[in-house]
C-alpha cells in the first residue's frame, strides 16, 4: 500500500515545495450560464446556436443544474482537497476567454467566453496562476483577449502565455514562494493543438507564445529566455497546450522536446495539456513531464461520442519538489468527475479506470501508480532516465 500524501504543514521556508496542477479548464459556455452573471448565449456552432443547449444537455445527462450558483460552486469536491493540502501555488489551463466581447473569431467552430463578472470564479476557488496559451483564449478577439488579461491583473490570478505582443506572451508568470524562492511558469501552445498560426504574438501585435516547431532550435530559444529570467533557487514550470484532443499517443517530437526542456532549458516540471482525457507520465532524470493532465472542469456532460476516453474525468496534480535541487519527491493524484458542472471526488470504477490509464500508458515510462488508504493515487517511478532528447 503506498504512502499517503501528508496532510497540510504551515507555508514558510519549508523543504519542499507542493504545486497543484490541473488540466483544461473551461468556465464558458453551459458554465457562464448557471453563474450570476453570464454573457449573451449567442453561439456560432454547427449543432447549436445557443449556450443554454449545453445545459439542458447536462441536466438530461446527470440532474437538475441550479442557476445564479455561488462562484465556488464549479470546484465542488476539488476545494476541500486544495484546503486540505494547501499546494503552494494552484496552476490550470484557463480554456476560456474571460469577456463581453462580441467579436467571434471568424471562421472558428467553438468560441468559449465567461463574463468579467463571472471571472471570480477563479478567484473564488483561489487559483494562483491560469495559463492562456492555448486554441480558445482569442476566441473572441484581440479585444477579447485583452479584457481576460485584465480581468486576471483586477482578481490577482497571475497569468502567462498571452499578452498585448511577444514579449508579455513569453513572459513567465512569478510567484514567490516564501522569503527566498520563486516559481516562474512560463505558457507556451503548439499548432498541433488547433491554434492558428495567426494567433502568435509578434513585437507589435497581441497574441499566443506559440511554438514554431519542437526542434533543438525552438529549445534553445526558450533556454536562452529560462537563463536569463532564473535565479538561484527558482523553480519554473513549463504548461505546454499540445496535441491532439483524443488519443493516448505522445509523439517521438513530444518526448524529445519535454525531455530537452528538462535537461537544456532548466525547467523543473514539463505540465502538457490539451487531450480531454488523461495521458502518460514520465519523470526524466527526477523531474516529472505530465503528458496530458485532461480535462479538469467543462460543460462537455450529455455530448455523445469518445466515451471510452472518459473525458469526465480528470485529476488534481500535487507536485512535491524539493525547494533547493526542484526534483520530484512525491506525486500524488486526487481523482476526479465532473456531474452538473461540479467537480466531484471519484472513487469506485471510475478511480479504478484512471488508475488503470496512467498504468497502462505509464508502462513505456517506466512509472506506474498505486491507490493510496485515502483513495488517492500515488506514482512510482523508476530513477534511471528513458530515451533520448534534444539535448
Amino acid at each position: 500500500m503506498a504512502t499517503p500524501i501528508p496532510e497540510a504543514s504551515p507555508r514558510g521556508e519549508r523543504s519542499r515545495v507542493t504545486l497543484c496542477l490541473c488540466g483544461d479548464v473551461m468556465t464558458g459556455r453551459g458554465i457562464d450560464q448557471v453563474l450570476p452573471h453570464p454573457c449573451g448565449a449567442v453561439l456560432y456552432e454547427e449543432f447549436t446556436r445557443s449556450a443554454l443547449d449545453y445545459v439542458k444537455l447536462a441536466e438530461r445527462a446527470s440532474g437538475p443544474i441550479p442557476r445564479g450558483v455561488d462562484p465556488s460552486y464549479p470546484w465542488g469536491d476539488a476545494l476541500a482537497e486544495i484546503a486540505r493540502l494547501r499546494p503552494d501555488a494552484w496552476i490550470v489551463n484557463l480554456e476560456t476567454a474571460v469577456t463581453r466581447s462580441e467579436d467571434a473569431w471568424p471562421g472558428k467552430g467553438i468560441h468559449y467566453r465567461t463574463s468579467p463578472e463571472n471571472g471570480r470564479v477563479l478567484s473564488a476557488a483561489g487559483i494562483d496562476c491560469c495559463v492562456l496559451a492555448n486554441n480558445h483564449v482569442l476566441d473572441w478577439g484581440y479585444a477579447g483577449l485583452d479584457e481576460t488579461v485584465r480581468t486576471l491583473d483586477s482578481l490577482g490570478v497571475r497569468h502567462a502565455g498571452a499578452g498585448r505582443n511577444l514579449a508579455e506572451a513569453e513572459a513567465p508568470a512569478v510567484m514567490g514562494l516564501g522569503e527566498k524562492n520563486r516559481l516562474l511558469v512560463y505558457s507556451f501552445a503548439s499548432p498541433s493543438c488547433g491554434v492558428p498560426r495567426s494567433w502568435a504574438a509578434s513585437e507589435t501585435r497581441p497574441g499566443v507564445a506559440l511554438l514554431r516547431d519542437l526542434s533543438r532550435t525552438t529549445v534553445e530559444r526558450i533556454a536562452d529566455r529560462t537563463r536569463s529570467d532564473k535565479r538561484t533557487g527558482d523553480l519554473a514550470v513549463a504548461s505546454l497546450h499540445w496535441g491532439s484532443n483524443w488519443g493516448f499517443r505522445v509523439s517521438p517530437a513530444e518526448q524529445d522536446f519535454a525531455r530537452a526542456l528538462i535537461e537544456r532549458a532548466g525547467f523543473d516540471v514539463v505540465h502538457g495539456h490539451s487531450s480531454h482525457h488523461v495521458k502518460g507520465i514520465e519523470v526524466h532524470r527526477g523531474h516529472p513531464i505530465l503528458y496530458g493532465c485532461g480535462n479538469f472542469l467543462d460543460d462537455y456532460e450529455g455530448i455523445a461520442g469518445y466515451e471510452e476516453f472518459r473525458g469526465d474525468l480528470g485529476l488534481l496534480y500535487f507536485v512535491t519538489l524539493d525547494r533547493m535541487g526542484g526534483r520530484l519527491e512525491r506525486l500524488c493524484m486526487t481523482p476526479t468527475r465532473v456531474a452538473r458542472f461540479q467537480v466531484q471526488r471519484a472513487s469506485g470504477q471510475a478511480a479504478d479506470w484512471l488508475a488503470g490509464t496512467l498504468n497502462r500508458e505509464g508502462k513505456r515510462f517506466r512509472t506506474s501508480v498505486e491507490r493510496t488508504a485515502d483513495g488517492r493515487l500515488e506514482l512510482r517511478w523508476e530513477s534511471r532516465p528513458v530515451g533520448g532528447s534534444l539535448a
